[in-house]
């Protein structure tokens, strides 16, 4: 049976107010959700409603604050694995499959998960969809391994009803091996009506790219993340279109980790250490950025700049986010 975590910052016991002596730190509660599928997917919508999605075409929600889950997923798609899914409330929600081929698709829900409508399905024999973020109820992107050199990009304005693949012409060409890492739905992010970034490896650099205008133009850069077939940037999170953290490995290695910030919109990058292979962040109250992985999480006071860690359970992803 699997267990979720990390659902919502009220489910995320995080001590505020301490006596002096202490140190301050999170603990996780657990909820059993009744799957044994690997929940890599995970959107975060109110203290009390999530999605999560995973392995062997599930989706699941919760209404009530994660005590309880349900099976939601669109029928006939035991084959695929929901790596990210996007919720708007307890009826709406986006699910993104990943895999090759045909085995990428977008699904959209408009009754709670009780009926479905696959509303992009991928064509190109060597596409992969890899994370999906939006902007607001409306607009958001996917981003797709590289067709003949460059990333591809996929944007709806619809709230996922409709996508379409934009024009390359805007993105730099990949390296030779570069990828994304569709680890935990987190691999892309936005902040604020136009801003996104998403990270990669494979290559022989580890690199984050930017976009100022909603998908059409990216800016790439390095970062000092170690770049592999197995290692780079897993997860980008930003606390605002200014200050950002990235932090990823090698998922062969899993106790070997590394992370970097950025103070100024993701165009340079410092490196940091942190506990082990990381898959999952997000930012939480100020400066405090939690960080999840098969091996553990840590915590950062300080922007993601120092960490420590503070539980060994194996987590893929984390969400407290809300649109």
């Amino acid at each position: 049976m699997r267990w979720i975590t990390g659902i919502v910052a009220a489910l995320l016991t995080v001590t505020m107010a301490v006596p002096a002596d202490a140190t301050p730190g999170p603990g996780w509660r657990l909820h059993a959700t009744g799957s044994d599928a690997r929940l890599r997917g995970l959107s975060a919508v109110s203290p009390s409603v999530a999605w999560a999605g995973g392995s062997g075409g599930t989706v699941l929600r919760t209404t009530d604050g994660g005590r309880t889950w349900a099976q939601v997923a669109p029928p006939n798609t035991s084959t695929l694995d929901f790596r990210d899914i996007e919720a708007f409330d307890a009826r709406h929600a986006v699910a993104m499959a990943a895999g090759e081929g045909d085995s990428s698709r977008v699904y959209r829900t408009e009754d709670g998960g009780k009926s479905w409508r696959l509303t992009q399905a991928n064509t190109a024999p060597k596409g992969f969809y890899d994370c999906m973020a939006f902007f607001d109820q409306r607009h958001g992107l996917i981003v797709g391994d590289p067709i003949e050199g460059r990333f591809q990009i996929l944007a709806t304005e619809d709230g996922g009803r409709s996508w379409r693949i934009l024009p390359n012409a805007g993105m730099p060409d990949a390296q030779p091996g570069e990828a994304g890492f569709a680890a935990s739905g987190e691999c892309l992010t936005t902040s604020g009506a136009n801003d996104a970034w998403f990270g990669s490896g494979g290559g022989a650099q580890s690199r984050i790219y930017h976009s100022t205008d909603r998908g059409r133009t990216w800016h790439e850069t390095a970062t000092p993340l170690p770049s592999s077939q197995s290692s780079g940037v897993f997860a980008v999170a930003f606390r605002d279109p200014g200050h950002g953290v990235a932090v990823g490995g090698d998922y062969s290695v899993p106790t070997t980790g590394s992370a970097a910030t950025s103070q100024n919109a993701g165009k340079t990058w410092q490196g940091t250490t942190i506990g082990g292979y990381r898959s999952g962040a997000a930012w939480l109250l100020g400066n405090a950025v939690i960080a999840v992985g098969p091996t553990g999480s840590d915590l950062s006071l300080d922007g993601g700049r120092h960490w420590r860690p503070f539980d060994t359970g194996s987590f893929d992803t984390i969400s407290d986010h809300t649109l």
